[in-house]
């Protein structure tokens, strides 16, 4: 280190310069602007888009947002009307990954000021963002903002807000539950959902994961969350095994998964066991998969999917079909042993009708892809999945998009 004049604010690690690929996001177009993509004109969702009180517009219903084509902004200003709304009175968040230069600190930041009670549970330990977490972590306590460092052995991967304000004395709670980190860059290029809710028993059980994240000792239990590690990976389990029962009975049984990774041993042994009882099994997985499908009399009835495009798909999304009364969850893990075992992370299902149907809707249209879909085999060819001749081309991003400004009469942000 002497020698090469390096200090330790420099990178040591071997291949350290090439683990850390994440800062090409930001890396100059040093060639002619065909190289780059058209900018996308993100969305106002409609719920959002008529200057009122984001507060009011949740209480008139669950709203799910869709980065990166609704904008992050109204997430920021989802935390900049709790900062001076003068009935609320704690804002709770969980932060794992922040951009450079975070509105979503200011607008806390912004809170304490004004007499709000803030906590924030930040991540020291996410991976190369380390040094940047914990300078956030001295600007919130310079400002008199409660900091939670997390739980020893244990990432803090969930991303959840919850507001409290009371109301001619009654108290009533503000949840936000996402797929993805409260970050205004990664919202710009991740395929991530955003679940806005003042469902009542909701919000109590993310209150729940808030008092365990400060005393990790206490144990709680959770009807409409699941919760790793105590719980995410029995209630999972559990539903494959109904899906299994369902299939037995003759009944409509069917499980449609998303995720960036597949590779739990024991969750692809179940679903292994769960194809060979009939239940029909499709799954898309962006990243790594380890479970094999179409193999007979093993995975015959699980069809694996990839798709890489202009967006990192980074949302997941667990549906198990119930004998047609369909449970939809959105979730911050994969199915991974860390994820399960060994973070705290949080899904959460979705019982508005609208919002389920939504995203039952979402999950089609990725699964109708045949411009950018792959198809996973046990041979790894990933073969695209392609258009049949005379067949509508399908890209599940860019329809997306297209979908989301016609059926929701979306504004430009």
């Amino acid at each position: 280190m002497d020698k090469l004049e390096l200090d330790d604010d420099d990178n040591v690690i071997a291949g350290g310069r090439y683990h850390n690929s994440k800062d090409f996001m930001k890396f100059p177009n040093v060639g002619s602007p065909a190289l780059e993509w058209p900018p996308l004109v993100r969305l106002e969702h409609p719920a959002f888009a008529k200057g009122g009180s984001i507060l009011s517009a949740i209480d008139e219903g669950d709203i799910l947002l869709h980065y990166p084509y609704h904008h992050f902004r109204a997430f920021v200003n989802y935390l900049r009307e709790a900062a001076i709304h003068p009935e609320v009175k704690e804002i709770r968040i969980s932060i794992y990954r922040l951009s450079g230069n975070s509105r979503v600190i200011n607008a806390l930041i912004s809170a304490a000021k004004n007499g709000k009670s803030v906590t924030v549970m930040i991540e020291l330990r996410a991976r190369f963002d380390e040094e940047a977490n914990l300078e956030w972590s001295r600007k919130l306590q310079d400002a008199g903002i409660k900091v939670i460092f997390g739980i020893p052995d244990m990432k803090v991967h969930c991303k959840l807000v919850l507001v409290t304000r009371v109301r001619k004395g009654q108290m009533k709670h503000y949840g936000v539950i996402a797929t993805g980190n409260f970050n205004e860059g990664t919202a710009k290029v991740y395929s991530d959902l955003a679940l806005f809710t003042a469902h009542e028993e909701i919000c109590a059980e993310i209150y729940k994961v808030f008092l365990f994240l400060e005393k990790p000792y206490r144990l709680f239990r959770f009807k409409h969350l699941v919760v790793a590690p105590a719980y995410m990976r029995n209630q999972f389990v559990k539903k494959i095994n109904r899906e299994i029962r369902l299939a037995k009975e003759g009944k409509e049984a069917h499980i449609f998964l998303k995720l960036n990774s597949l590779v739990d041993e024991v969750m692809i042994r179940k679903l292994y066991r769960a194809a060979k009882a009939g239940v029909k099994i499709r799954i898309m997985v962006r990243g790594i998969c380890s479970l094999v499908p179409n193999v007979p009399g093993e995975s015959e009835n699980i069809e694996v999917r990839s798709i890489v495009d202009r967006f990192l798909e980074h949302s997941r999304v667990i549906i198990f079909g119930n004998d047609g009364q369909e449970e939809c969850y959105i979730s911050s893990a994969d199915w991974m042993t860390r994820n399960l075992d060994y973070r705290v992370e949080v899904g959460c299902i979705i019982h508005d009708e609208k919002v389920k149907k939504e995203l039952m809707d979402f999950m089609e249209l990725q699964w109708s892809d045949n411009v950018k879909a792959r198809l996973i085999d046990a041979d790894q060819t990933n073969q695209y999945v392609g258009a049949v001749t005379g067949e509508a081309q399908v890209r599940a991003q860019f329809d997306l998009y297209h979908h989301i400004t016609n059926s929701q009469e979306a504004t430009p942000a």
